[in-house]
């Protein structure tokens, strides 16, 4: 065999490997709702595994809007309309509560532990159903006392124009996000309601966590043992009536275990701005949790001052609030990334 075929052959070898070796890096799991992969209601690091992944790798996950069957039917929805996967779970799940999200993991992380990080970059969101719900009651929501009945409304989703049509004349654009997405809390908590969102993020309900943005969450047990749900079409700031546009929803996800990273509560970055997070039952202080931790990110990440990253937070970053419904009150607060100036070429001779 000539040395210049040897050559090649060893060539073509070499780049078989790294295409293989490639692809294992990048593998790509999906996971989709059944009795068997769902968790109803909790977040519980005793939760067993439905998916187990290696850091760096992509799911294709499928979630159920948080809703029954016979609600979704009683509000107006054809029953072919109804998916086969949510009639399965309602009639075989028995194991539910205390909330009412339906929610698909947990997916285990190898390498994850207690005191690192879990990135999750959002790579796509879609709309797995053509409506959404909107529903109050009379114990829920933010002015329960001016609203004491319940009402739900089905709402067409169009997912050509990417538009919920709300009533004649009112189109609603179409940002679809994950309500829910969090890890497991710590053991010592035992099994978390669904609803209020914590340390360990769960239902943060932030409209900014659309395809696009990256999720930061720090890790309480091993595998970190993620769970996603409450599909949003769409929702206001506030979400007020307690229900945003609530809907059936597929995406990628990608994870990556961060050892550099040790957080006390959620951060997310958007392609253009960063993005803080306070978590409490009172508003005011759940503002203040997100300023602290903005300030907290400037002084790590961008060496500033304390007092110069207040006086940053206070002349550029917005503070918004989140969600004031589910028990646990959220605020956020967004910093554009545009105010850094990026670091000028060095020359070369």
């Amino acid at each position: 065999m000539n040395t210049r075929y040897s050559a090649r052959i060893i060539s073509s070898l070499l780049l078989a490997f790294c295409c293989f070796t490639t692809h294992i890096a990048l593998a790509q799991h999906k996971l989709v709702p059944t009795p068997t992969t769902v968790a109803w209601g909790y977040y519980d690091a005793a939760a067993l595994p439905v998916l187990r992944i290696k850091s760096g790798e992509t799911v294709n996950v499928h979630t159920l809007i948080t809703s029954t069957p016979a609600r979704l039917e009683g509000a107006g929805v054809a029953p072919a309309q109804v998916e086969p996967a949510l009639r399965d779970i309602t009639t075989h799940v028995t194991n539910k509560g205390p909330g009412g999200h339906i929610l698909t993991g947990p997916i285990f992380v190898e390498g994850a532990e207690p005191g690192d990080v879990l990135e999750v970059r959002i790579q796509s969101i879609k709309l797995a159903i053509p409506y959404a719900y909107n529903a109050f009651g009379p114990t829920s929501g933010f002015i329960p006392e001016d609203f004491p009945y319940a009402r739900m409304k089905i709402i067409p989703l169009d997912a050509k124009k990417m538009v919920a049509h709300f009533a004649p004349g009112i189109d609603v654009p179409l940002r679809p996000f994950f309500g829910s997405m969090g890890v497991a809390p710590p053991a010592a908590a035992g099994r978390l309601n669904s609803a209020p969102p914590g340390i360990h993020g769960g239902n943060l309900d932030n409209k900014e966590l659309v395809a696009g943005t990256t999720l930061y969450l720090p890790i309480h047990a091993a595998g970190a043992l993620f769970f996603v749900g409450d599909g949003h079409a769409g929702q206001g700031n506030g979400e007020v009536d307690i229900t945003a546009l609530e809907t059936s929803l597929t995406g990628t996800l990608q994870f990556i275990v961060r050892k550099d990273l040790h957080l006390k509560l959620p951060r997310a970055e958007t392609p253009t701005a960063y993005i803080s997070m306070g978590l409490n039952e009172d508003l005011t202080l759940a503002a203040k949790d997100a300023v602290r931790e903005m300030i907290a990110f400037l002084v790590a990440e961008k060496g500033l001052t304390r007092d110069d990253a207040y006086m940053l937070c206070s002349v550029a970053a917005d503070l918004n609030t989140t969600q004031v419904v589910d028990g646990t009150r959220g605020a956020h607060m967004i910093l554009p990334k545009s105010i850094f100036q990026k670091p000028a070429k060095v020359k070369t001779k």
